[in-house]
């Protein structure tokens, strides 16, 4: 008797964990989508977006990545989870999610995390995240430029294929790009970000562009 109730017991516990399982994703997946909005109110708030608030206009879509940490990303020894969001016709699209990592971006001694936000420019850059074939930096054919610091590579008229916002300006002046991956979360993406976070989130970017 006592063996059948601790099998009994052992099968509810399991059964709790696995109907448990989704609910946790969804908290993590709007977690995620609230501290991406918050990181836009801090780009909308600070004095280096605001002289190049006309020049990005044209934007084709954005990378928001509220939590750059050491450690924080399979592919090496710093990244963070981000969301993906395209212009359309009709403002923002939903939220995708991407994940980013490199074996460093240079963070200074004493600086375990940052706030970034990818304003994407041109279309070669777009399509080569959205199709895992992107890589930043040296070599990767892509000029990626820092509101807050010097370009990586040769700039256009629209400040380069990326423009990148960071946290804490002047702190990250020496951040680089260079080995950097974006990668799709495809199981985070199974199941479309609709929710009260993700609309905030649109919101948000619309009153910017």
């Amino acid at each position: 008797m006592l063996k059948e109730f601790a099998k009994m017991t052992s099968a509810a516990a399991l059964a709790a964990v696995f109907f448990a399982l989704p609910a946790q994703a969804r908290s993590d997946k709007a977690q995620l989508l609230h501290d991406a909005n918050r990181t836009v109110d801090h780009l909308r708030s600070d004095p280096a977006f605001a002289t190049a608030r006309t020049m990005l206009q044209d934007a084709r879509a954005v990378y928001i990545v509220p939590k750059l940490v050491k450690g924080g990303f399979i592919f090496g020894a710093e990244g963070g989870d981000g969301v993906l969001l395209r212009r359309t016709g009709h403002g923002w699209s939903v939220p995708h999610f991407y994940g980013m990592g490199s074996a460093s971006f240079g963070l200074q001694i004493g600086l375990e995390q940052a706030e970034l936000v990818f304003i994407i420019n041109s279309r070669r850059a777009l399509e080569g995240i959205e199709k895992g074939e992107v890589k930043l930096g040296a070599g990767g054919g892509l000029t990626v430029v820092t509101l807050s610091g010097g370009a990586e590579g040769a700039t256009t008229a629209h400040g380069g294929d990326i423009v990148v916002w960071t946290s804490g300006t002047g702190a990250y002046g020496g951040l680089t790009f260079n080995g950097t991956v974006i990668k799709e979360d495809k199981d985070e993406d199974a199941v479309p970000a609709t929710g009260p976070e993700a609309q905030e989130l649109r919101h948000n970017l619309a009153g910017i562009w």
